[in-house]
């Protein structure tokens, strides 16, 4: 079924975000009825996981509704890659507050490169609106 969304997501056009679609319907109806389904008391991590599901119903295809929300986290995930690279190699932070600097400056980084923007340049503007 997510599978079949992600399809889906890759076939809309910036307009088809905002009008009804018969096939997102088919699947919120089809979520709906999963979430319906009742399961046996001995799996106690699949109970779990469908209370999860439930609760943050509303948010599971959020991709389907708008164009700029991707249908997955891998940014997410490759935007914390550095920070445990990092943690990895050193052990740690050896400087007060420097887990802090490095965070802030790796989301410096990586927005502008998601933005297309050249990094030194983004990091130029920062610093000179920092500077006292």
């Amino acid at each position: 079924m997510l599978l079949e969304a992600e399809r889906l997501k890759k076939q809309f056009t910036p307009v088809d975000y905002y009008y009804p679609s018969h096939t997102r319907n088919h699947l919120e109806r089809e979520l709906d009825n999963l979430l319906c389904e009742p399961l046996e008391p001995n799996h106690k991590e699949l109970i779990a996981f469908q209370k999860r599901i439930i609760k943050y119903r509303d948010h599971v295809f959020t991709f389907l509704y708008h164009p700029d929300v991707p249908p997955d986290n891998n940014g997410s995930e490759r935007a914390i890659r550095n920070v445990k690279v990092k943690q990895k190699i050193s052990g740690q932070f050896k400087v007060f507050n420097a887990d802090e600097n490095f965070a802030i400056l790796r989301s410096i980084i990586d927005t502008a490169i998601k933005n297309g923007q050249k990094v030194l340049p983004a990091l130029n503007v920062i610093a000179d609106h920092k500077s006292y």
